[in-house]
């Protein structure tokens, strides 16, 4: 670990406001590369680059959150509730938690990728697929119990009161699940 003087004098207030400024820092390096990519060879290729990505990063931050929340391996939908609101996106991104028995509900607010886009009239990203491969993925290292199934994201928008909505159902038993 490295002895930093300065972030060791910063108050609470300061330490939250770097947080921020960290979290938009790596929510711009994931845009700047995805839409270099994006514009040399085309949305696909950029949206197959950014599900590698993805599928690797989430499983890593899930791991680090999971540790760090000292979570149990079948940490539920508690130990997910957790976890989800620490993602370095979730400092950005506002967003509510609805646990309904065995079923979760994640709805991000207000997405500031998409608001960036549209700012710099860029078409949205079609997030979906590799959405479901971030909450998925992550969901299965918090506790491989839990599935994943989106409920609105773009394209596929069925609730405008959200960036995107995914919904995650603990199987308390031991079979594998899947979501979509």
């Amino acid at each position: 670990m490295i002895d930093n003087e300065m972030m060791n004098a910063m108050s609470k207030e300061e330490l939250i406001e770097l947080i921020g400024i960290y979290a938009k820092n790596w929510t711009a390096l994931d845009g700047v590369w995805f839409q270099s990519v994006e514009r040399k060879f085309g949305m696909d290729e950029a949206m197959y680059h950014d599900g590698e990505a993805w599928k690797r990063y989430t499983a890593i931050e899930a791991k680090r959150l999971k540790e760090f929340l000292k979570l149990p391996e079948q940490a539920g939908l508690e130990g997910l509730a957790q976890a989800l609101r620490l993602r370095f996106a979730a400092h950005i991104n506002p967003s509510e938690i609805v646990i309904d028995g065995n079923t979760l509900t994640y709805r991000i607010l207000d997405c500031r990728v998409q608001t960036a886009r549209s700012r710099k009239n860029l078409a949205y990203h079609p997030c979906k697929p590799v959405g479901f491969l971030e909450y998925d993925g992550f969901a299965k290292v918090i506790d491989p119990r839990i599935a994943c199934t989106c409920l609105s994201c773009f394209p596929d928008v069925t609730d405008e009161s959200c960036s995107c909505s995914w919904l995650f159902t603990l199987k308390e038993d031991n079979r594998q699940v899947t979501g979509n």
